[in-house]
């Protein structure tokens, strides 16, 4: 499989290690990526809560440099996938209001964790696990952007999404039911209302860990620094990406290199369940 691959700001800047491990993943399931040219900023969040047009033209600009080679898009960025979702709508409806004379594309938008939730990925995953993560419970966090609206989306079960939950399974992680993980965790008011991320991140981790959590699961690098950041300090829940997990249980590696962006150290977390 072949696919176009939109990173997005977040994956060359603060979650470069989502970066690597979403390219590595893809090059263990046999999906080839070819990154898109000249790429911009999607406009998230910054563009989107001022100016609506921008925010639209910012994302149909790599909708249309994406356009000739005609492969499905995959983004692994919850916001960025949301804005180009966005931006595809627009263009489909009124292709002539964004200044485009035809805008008829053969290529979906795809975020990271329905496509690595495929039964046919899944597979591919579990067979290629050389250390299972036994013993691991995780709260698999979904949050909004991947999910609401499903209109713009596609999402089908945007209330009670199975994708994360079906990935950590298949690396013999153990899901817990809870009941936070499609709660919003505030990450677009973090610096301008740091007071009302920090209690929603504290509902978040407090949830996850009276479900039995010892971590938490996410496939959104807002999500990731915003969780991250905003717990208390008193015994914080380490934050993983899915395919950082996929990584660690194929790989059955844990090093200081690998975990020296996070701010919650998982080291003697992993080191408990034999890593």
């Amino acid at each position: 499989m072949r696919l176009s691959y939109y990173p997005g700001c977040s994956l060359t800047g603060t979650a470069r290690e989502y970066d690597h491990s979403v390219r590595e993943v893809a090059r263990l399931v046999g999906i080839e990526l070819s990154e898109i040219p000249d790429w911009n900023c999607c406009g998230a969040s910054s563009a989107h809560m001022t100016d609506h047009e921008l925010a639209i033209r910012l994302s149909a600009r790599n909708l249309l440099l994406a356009q000739p080679e005609g492969r499905d898009v995959l983004v692994p960025c919850a916001a960025c996938f949301q804005r180009l979702r966005r931006a595809d709508l627009a263009l489909k409806k009124d292709p002539k209001r964004w200044g485009v004379s035809d805008y008829r594309p053969s290529f979906k938008i795809v975020h990271v964790t329905p496509l690595l939730s495929r039964p046919d990925f899944l597979l591919k995953i579990r067979e290629q696990v050389t250390r299972r993560l036994s013993g691991l419970r995780v709260a698999c966090y979904y949050g909004c952007l991947s999910l609401r609206p499903p209109a713009v989306t596609g999402a089908v079960r945007y209330e009670d999404p199975r994708g994360l939950d079906l990935i950590t399974e298949a690396l013999g992680a153990e899901p817990v039911s809870w009941s936070h993980k499609t709660e919003c965790c505030s990450g677009s008011l973090t610096m301008a209302r740091p007071d009302i991320a920090r209690a929603l991140v504290s509902d978040i981790a407090k949830a996850a860990g009276r479900a039995g959590a010892q971590a938490l699961v996410v496939d959104c690098p807002m999500c990731h620094a915003n969780l991250e950041s905003r717990q208390s300090d008193d015994s914080p829940l380490p934050v993983f990406f899915a395919t950082e997990l996929i990584n660690l249980a194929v790989t059955g590696k844990s090093t200081r290199k690998q975990w020296r962006q996070h701010l919650v150290d998982p080291r003697h977390l992993l080191g408990s369940v034999g890593f």
